[in-house]
């Protein structure tokens, strides 16, 4: 990662570089802003590339542009990525779009302002694949809206920070499961990534049993104390 600022930018913008997959993506940001490169997407990038995942053509939602590295990756993985965002991030997405993508794959990305929870309905579920990356930091954030809205069939892949953001941790592990199967497929310090479905007609009666095994096994273990289990990795 290298950092730089170059006097074609805007007052206030500031350039950084990383290597993710084979590419090389320049990312620039608003310094002052809030919505910078979060290592939430960067963790995303990386998983995707120790991974060696390729979604095969598939069609994309990215909930939470922010500076765009996570769909632009994607994008040139060979994707069709629809970037959103709140509607005045989509100025920096744009820059870094029109920087990274070349002309011949920019018909792969679609850029469209989304409040997360609120203007869902202005989209169709017809996506196989959604991402977020840092889209939980606030319990008034926690609305599943657009995730219920958007997800049928379809893999959701969530990368959040479960230690210093305020009720993160709630959101994955008690909220998340009323609706949609979630599992937890990687961890790094205290940011980690969940693979989320939508529940079908029998998945409830599936958790249960697999709770009642869990805790029956550590029963038999002996624990009396049962402290941040992730009860959902089972699923």
């Amino acid at each position: 990662m290298n950092s730089s600022e170059d006097n074609n930018l805007p007052k206030g913008w500031e350039e950084m570089e990383y290597e993710f997959s084979g590419h090389t993506l320049k990312i620039t940001m608003f310094k002052r802003g809030n919505f910078g490169v979060s290592v939430f997407g960067l963790v995303l990038c990386r998983y995707f590339e120790d991974e060696m995942i390729h979604f095969t053509v598939k069609n994309v939602l990215k909930l939470g542009f922010g500076t765009g590295i996570v769909d632009i990756l994607v994008v040139l993985l060979g994707e069709d990525v629809t970037m959103t965002d709140r509607p005045h991030i989509l100025k920096q997405i744009e820059y870094n779009v029109s920087a990274n993508i070349p002309v011949s794959s920019t018909h792969r990305s679609t850029i469209r302002a989304l409040a997360w929870g609120d203007d869902q309905e202005n989209f169709t579920a017809n996506y196989d694949i959604i991402l977020g990356s840092d889209i939980v930091y606030s319990p008034t954030q926690f609305r599943l809206e657009t995730l219920l809205h958007l997800c049928k069939e379809n893999t959701i892949y969530l990368s959040s920070e479960l230690k210093y953001r305020k009720g993160s941790a709630q959101f994955h592990d008690e909220l998340v499961p009323e609706q949609f199967n979630s599992k937890l497929i990687h961890t790094s310090k205290t940011n980690c990534i969940y693979k989320v479905t939508k529940k079908v007609p029998g998945d409830e009666h599936k958790f249960l049993m697999q709770r009642r095994a869990y805790f029956s096994h550590y029963t038999i273990l002996g624990f009396t104390t049962l402290t941040n289990i992730n009860l959902y990795a089972f699923l």
